[in-house]
C-alpha cells in the first residue's frame, strides 16, 4: 500500500448466498441483519468505495415460476448506493442453485436465467455493470463434482453439464441486458487458483490448471477442438455443436473479476499417510491428498502476483481483484489485504491493467467454514460486525478508510502473514528480533497473570510488542512513564497491572488508590497528548449487586468496596482524559497459566483432600484468561473505545463453579463446603449478583467450553 498518489481503486461486496441444504435455503443477508436495517449502504460509503457488487438475486426475487416480482427492497437499496456516488455491480446469482423450479443441470435453466435477467435490466435500465452468475465454475465443481452443494451430483459429466449451463445463461443474460441497455458491461468473477503436485500427480495438476481457465475460454470463443478441455468434454458426451455455440455466442469479459483466497492453491499428494482423512480422494488412477498448498513445503512459485500474471498472459483483458479476504486474525487480515494491494501495484507497474481490489465480504459471512453444508452457520466478522444487530467496524474499515484517503495503513501491516513464517525457522527467528524495532503494543505488567497472558498471546499472533516491568518504570511515576512511553513509541499501551487484593485493598486504601487509579489517570494522559490508543481494565465490583438480572455497560455503577470504588473512580476520570480509550470490565479469572486463580486452587486443595468453604449466594461471570487476552486484543485492532464488558458468558454461583470443576476432575464434591458470603467473614464487602453481559458483540466463547480448554490445558500441563 506503497503509491498514495495513484491507488487502485477500492470496490466493495457483500457476501450474498443463497444456499439450499436439502430443501432448506439459507440467505447470508437474512442472517446479517441487512434486510432490516437501512444504514449499511452508508456504511459502506464511509470507507471510500467506488463500487459495490450488489446482489439481486433470482432466487430472493422470483421463488416461484412466473410470479410476480416485488422490486421495492432492490429498488430502495440501489438508489442508496446511486445516492452515496457509488457503482453497483449486480449480481443475479451467487454460489446458488437458483429457485426451487429449477437447478443448475436442468436444460431450461439458461433460458429461464436471461428471462429473469432481462427483467431486472427493464426495471433497472440504468444499471451498467453485471456479474449475472458468479464464479461458475467453483460453483460447478462443488456442485456437480464433488457433491457438496444442491444438487449434489459427483460425476464428471455433472461438472461439465452445470458448468456449461452457467455459462450459456450468462452469455444469453448478457445479450438480454444489451437488448435494455446496449452498454451493460460483463464482470465475470472466478477463482484464481491454481494446483502443484508431486511428480507422479502431475499429470492430474496439469489437468486441473487447463480447467481452471475454462469459464473464461468458452466466454472468449477460445475453446477449440484439440484443447484438452475440449477434448474433456467430448468425452464426455458433450457435442461439438454444443461447444460450437460458444464460438458463434462470443462474450468476453469486459472486466475479469479474480477471486483468490489462500485456499485458492491446491497440492496433490499420493502419500496419504501424510495427511488427514478428510483430504483424501483420487482419480481412475491414484488415490491422493489435496490439501491447501499453503501447508506444504513444495518449493513452486505461488502467489497471487504469479497467477494474475498468468492471467493477464493468457487474456490481455482488464482484471479486478472482485474478493480479497482472510479467514485469519485481524492483523492478519490487514496484512493479507496490504500485501495484496502491492502485488497489484507492483503488476500495475509492469503494464498489467488492473482495474481495482474488493474487500470482501463487508458483513462478514455464515457457515463458510464448513463450505456451506450444515446449518450450523459459524459468523466470521468481515470488515463490519454485525452480530449486535448493528454494524460495528473492525480494523479492516479503518485501513480501508486509510487506503482510500491515501493515508498511511496501520502499524500491524508492517510484519508478515503467517503464510510467509510458518516453515521458515530463520525468518521467524529475524523477525523475532526485529519485532521490537518495529512500532509495537507497550503491555505494562510483566509478572502478572494478565500481563504474561498478554505477552504469551502477542508473540503467538505475530504482534510486536514490548512488556515491560516496574523495574522499566514504575506506573505511579510520571516521569519514568513518560520516559518510557517516548522510548517505546507504541502505537497502543495495555495496562495490565493492579492492585487485584480485594480484602487488603480495605487496610490499604491509599495503595489501592494509587494503582488502580492515579497510575492509569497518568498512563490516560500521556496516551491521549500522543495519540496512543490505550486499554485499561476494571471489575464488575463496581456494581453493589442488587440487580436481578446481568449487569450491562450502561449500568450505574455503586461500589460497596474499596477495590470496586478506585475501578469506577479510574473509568470515570479516564473517559475524561483519554475519550478513546478502551475500558474492559470482567470478572473472577482462571487460566492455565495462573496458579493464584481460584479454579486452580479449588481443584489443588480437592486434590490434596483438603475442604474448600465457598459462597453459594455469590453470582459472577467466570472469565477464561486467554479467552479474555484474544478478545481484547481483537477489540484494541479494531480501535474500538469506551466501556466493554468481557466475561464468558454464564452466571454462576462460587458454589456451583466448585462443585462443577469438583465433577469434571472427579473429586470429591462433598469437600465443597457451602455458606453464606456472610459466614466468610472477609474484611471486603462484595455485591451477592455481578454476573456481566454486554451490549456489544464479541468473540468470547461460553464458559462451558472455556472450561473444557481449561481441563484440556490443565492435564497437558501435568503430563
Amino acid at each position: 500500500m506503497s503509491n498514495a498518489t495513484n491507488p487502485i481503486p477500492l470496490w466493495g461486496g457483500i457476501e450474498c448466498t443463497i444456499n439450499r441444504i436439502e430443501d432448506h435455503y439459507y440467505d447470508q443477508l437474512e442472517m446479517a441483519g441487512h434486510y432490516q436495517r437501512d444504514t449499511d449502504i452508508k456504511a459502506f460509503a464511509s470507507l471510500g468505495i467506488r463500487a459495490l457488487r450488489y446482489p439481486i438475486l433470482w432466487e430472493k426475487h422470483q421463488p416461484e415460476k412466473d410470479s410476480e416480482i416485488d422490486w421495492r427492497f432492490s429498488e430502495q437499496r440501489l438508489n442508496q448506493v446511486r445516492e452515496q456516488g457509488i457503482v453497483p455491480i449486480a449480481g443475479l446469482l451467487h454460489h446458488g442453485s437458483g429457485p426451487a423450479f429449477t437447478r443448475l443441470d436442468h436444460p431450461a435453466f439458461p433460458e429461464l436465467f436471461a428471462a429473469y435477467a432481462k427483467q431486472v435490466a427493464e426495471r433497472f435500465p440504468w444499471l451498467e455493470y453485471y456479474t449475472p452468475i458468479n464464479e461458475p465454475l467453483t460453483t460447478a465443481r462443488f456442485s456437480g463434482l464433488y457433491g457438496l452443494w444442491y444438487p449434489h451430483a459427483s460425476h464428471d459429466i455433472s461438472f461439465v453439464r452445470m458448468l456449461l449451463n452457467q455459462l450459456k445463461a450468462t452469455v444469453l443474460a448478457m445479450a438480454a441486458i444489451r437488448e435494455v441497455n446496449p452498454a451493460a458491461k460483463l464482470v465475470q468473477t472466478e477463482d484464481l487458483g491454481k494446483t502443484y503436485s508431486s511428480p507422479r500427480l502431475k499429470f492430474q495438476a496439469d489437468f486441473e490448471n487447463e480447467r481452471r481457465w475454462c469459464s473464461v475460454d468458452l466466454l472468449c470463443g477460445k475453446l477449440q477442438p484439440g484443447d484438452a478441455m475440449y477434448d474433456y468434454c467430448l468425452r464426455l458426451g458433450i457435442t461439438e455443436q454444443e461447444l460450437q455455440w460458444f464460438n458463434d455466442h462470443p462474450c468476453p469479459p469486459d472486466i475479469i473479476g479474480a477471486n483468490y483466497y489462500i485456499t485458492s492453491e491446491r497440492f496433490l499428494d499420493e502419500e496419504l499417510e501424510k495427511y488427514p482423512p478428510h483430504t483424501h480422494g483420487g482419480n481412475e488412477v491414484l488415490a491422493y491428498a489435496d490439501v491447501e498448498a499453503i501447508r506444504v513445503q513444495h518449493g513452486q512459485p505461488w502467489g497471487i502476483k504469479l497467477l494474475l500474471s498468468e492471467l493477464w498472459n493468457r487474456y490481455q483483458l482488464p482484471i479486478a481483484i472482485t474478493e480479497c479476504h482472510l479467514a485469519c486474525s485481524r492483523e492478519d487480515q490487514l496484512r493479507w489485504f496490504s500485501e495484496t494491494v502491492d502485488n497489484l501495484e507492483a503488476l500495475r507497474d509492469d503494464g498489467v491493467d488492473i482495474r481495482a481490489i474488493t474487500a470482501w465480504s463487508l458483513l462478514g459471512s455464515f457457515g463458510w467454514d464448513k463450505l456451506l453444508t450444515s446449518p450450523a452457520m459459524r459468523y466470521e466478522t468481515g470488515v463490519f460486525d454485525c452480530r449486535s444487530g448493528s454494524l460495528r467496524p473492525t480494523a479492516m474499515a479503518s485501513l480501508l478508510r486509510s487506503y482510500s484517503q491515501g493515508e498511511e495503513r496501520h502499524p500491524l501491516c508492517g510484519q508478515p502473514g503467517w503464510w510467509h513464517t510458518q516453515f521458515d525457522i530463520l525468518q521467524q527467528e529475524q523477525h523475532a528480533e526485529k519485532m521490537i524495532h518495529q512500532t509495537p503494543i507497550l503491555v505494562l505488567g510483566k509478572t502478572g497473570t494478565l500481563g504474561q497472558a498478554f505477552a504469551r498471546y502477542l508473540q503467538w499472533r505475530n504482534i510486536p510488542f514490548v512488556l515491560a516491568g516496574r523495574e522499566d518504570a514504575d506506573v505511579r511515576n510520571n516521569k519514568k512513564l513518560l520516559e518510557l512511553v517516548d522510548q517505546v513509541r507504541p502505537w497502543a499501551v495495555i495496562n495490565a497491572t493492579g492492585f487485584v487484593d480485594i480484602d487488603a485493598a480495605e487496610t490499604n486504601p491509599e495503595d489501592c488508590l494509587a494503582v488502580n487509579f492515579a497510575a492509569p489517570v497518568l498512563l490516560a494522559n500521556i496516551c491521549a497528548k500522543r495519540n496512543i490508543g490505550l486499554l485499561n481494565f476494571s471489575s464488575d465490583q463496581v456494581f453493589d449487586g442488587r440487580k436481578t438480572s446481568p449487569y450491562l455497560e450502561d449500568d450505574t455503577t455503586n461500589p460497596l468496596n474499596v477495590y470496586g470504588r478506585t475501578k469506577a473512580m479510574a473509568e470515570r476520570q479516564l473517559t475524561t482524559f483519554h475519550p478513546g480509550h478502551l475500558h474492559v470490565r470482567t470478572s473472577a479469572f482462571f487460566g492455565p497459566d495462573d496458579a493464584h486463580n481460584f479454579v486452580t486452587q479449588l481443584l489443588e486443595k480437592l486434590a490434596r483432600g483438603e475442604e474448600v468453604t465457598v459462597a453459594g449466594d455469590e453470582f459472577i461471570s467466570p472469565t477464561y484468561v486467554p479467552d479474555l487476552v484474544a478478545a481484547c486484543t481483537n477489540l484494541l485492532i479494531d480501535g474500538e473505545s469506551g466501556i466493554r464488558h468481557l466475561t464468558n458468558g454464564t452466571a454462576i454461583s462460587w458454589a456451583r463453579l466448585a462443585k462443577d470443576m469438583a465433577q469434571r476432575y472427579g473429586m470429591k464434591k462433598s469437600l465443597v463446603r457451602v455458606v453464606g458470603s456472610a459466614e466468610l467473614k472477609r474484611a471486603a464487602r462484595r455485591p451477592l449478583f455481578v454476573p456481566l453481559q454486554s451490549n456489544y458483540p464479541h468473540d468470547m466463547p461460553p464458559l462451558e467450553d472455556a472450561l473444557g480448554r481449561y481441563m484440556q490445558e490443565k492435564t497437558l500441563a501435568m503430563v
